[in-house]
């Protein structure tokens, strides 16, 4: 580095990047609320429970935080930043009526509280109305990627669902899963900033990459902490990946790794949902260090989206893009 090159902004963590974003996010929020609107009432108390949840809003963060990153801000990001977070909060709706959970963020899922059947067709309408607000900015270039996202999403979906009570599912398959349900998703929000932006090409593939591998790692980091955390932290109930028949990479790693003995009672508990195969379950992901090994992989991810941001100029957007990558793979919950 050159003596008069400044040195980059350091990476921001959490709260600084939702100081960066609050204002714009405020107008997102602002638009949802707006948004959301029916004159079903069963919609608007299902959709505004699900709102109102809050969580970090990450997805649409992403977006407004890619394009200020190119220099980009104003009401084409918000409403794009909108119709991310509709798509996503539609699939947590669906999600959870699939896995039959009845927590999330700490609270009732929409579900436990309406039933199935409402949930799903909330979710409908969610999603149906992302595509309102989509269409509205007349952008072909839009479109096209979050009609191509939506659909790798439904394939994730259909994926996951192979690979419940599944003992064989291996890491790859793990990892085209999380591809498809959650990296996806994060991919296009970033590629959208880049787009709005203004950026070529070869930009916008740069932070469709950063948001893919940021995907990968906030993912196996929430895979990890469904085993290393605890249910008040986490705000679901500790172990439902393995109640739900879920293999995720913590386990998919002690199986690999552990003597056929155990193998057997880790495949059995995977094939029956058992919760109460836990203490072993926990006992040989300790044994082969299957939360060290997933760590690491998260890790991996989170550096590989650090780099496709190299070379980027430099500002406060840039560094909140590199500080939640570091975030993804350092929180508790």
């Amino acid at each position: 580095m050159h003596a008069d090159t400044p040195a980059p902004t350091p990476a921001l963590d959490l709260n600084g990047v939702q100081a960066l974003a609050r204002e714009d996010m405020a107008a997102v929020d602002a638009l949802i609320r707006q948004r959301l609107a029916s004159d079903v009432v069963l919609i608007n108390q299902v959709a505004e429970y699900i709102v109102s949840a809050g969580g970090k809003r990450l997805r649409p963060m992403l977006l407004l935080l890619a394009a200020g990153a190119l220099g980009h801000r104003g009401p084409d990001a918000h409403q794009l930043a909108a119709v991310v977070e509709f798509i996503h909060t539609s699939t947590l709706l669906h999600d959870d009526v699939v896995d039959e959970s009845d927590l999330r963020r700490g609270r009732k899922t929409a579900n436990a509280v309406w039933g199935n059947a409402a949930s799903v067709l909330v979710g409908d309408f969610l999603y149906s109305r992302s595509f309102q607000l989509m269409v509205e900015l007349e952008s072909m270039p839009v479109q096209r990627i979050l009609a191509d996202t939506t659909n790798r999403i439904a394939e994730g979906e259909v994926l996951q669902l192979l690979h419940v009570r599944n003992p064989d599912t291996d890491e790859p398959a793990y990892l085209r899963v999380i591809e498809r349900k959650t990296a996806v998703l994060f991919a296009a929000a970033t590629r959208l900033g880049a787009l709005l932006a203004g950026a070529d090409e070869a930009m916008q593939q740069r932070l469709h990459d950063y948001g893919l591998n940021l995907g990968h790692a906030f993912q196996i980091a929430d895979d990890v902490l469904d085993y290393a955390s605890d249910a008040e932290t986490l705000g679901k109930n500790l172990g439902d990946d393995l109640a739900e028949g879920k293999a995720t990479l913590p386990l998919i790693h002690a199986i690999r790794h552990s003597d056929e003995a155990t193998r057997q009672v880790l495949r059995a508990a995977i094939e029956n949902g058992d919760t109460s195969a836990m203490p072993a379950v926990m006992a040989a992901i300790h044994a082969t260090d299957g939360l060290g090994y997933s760590r690491q992989r998260a890790r991996d991810y989170a550096a590989l989206a650090e780099q496709s941001l190299d070379g980027l100029d430099d500002n406060d957007y840039v560094a909140a893009l590199r500080g939640l990558a570091r975030y993804a793979v350092s929180r508790d919950h």
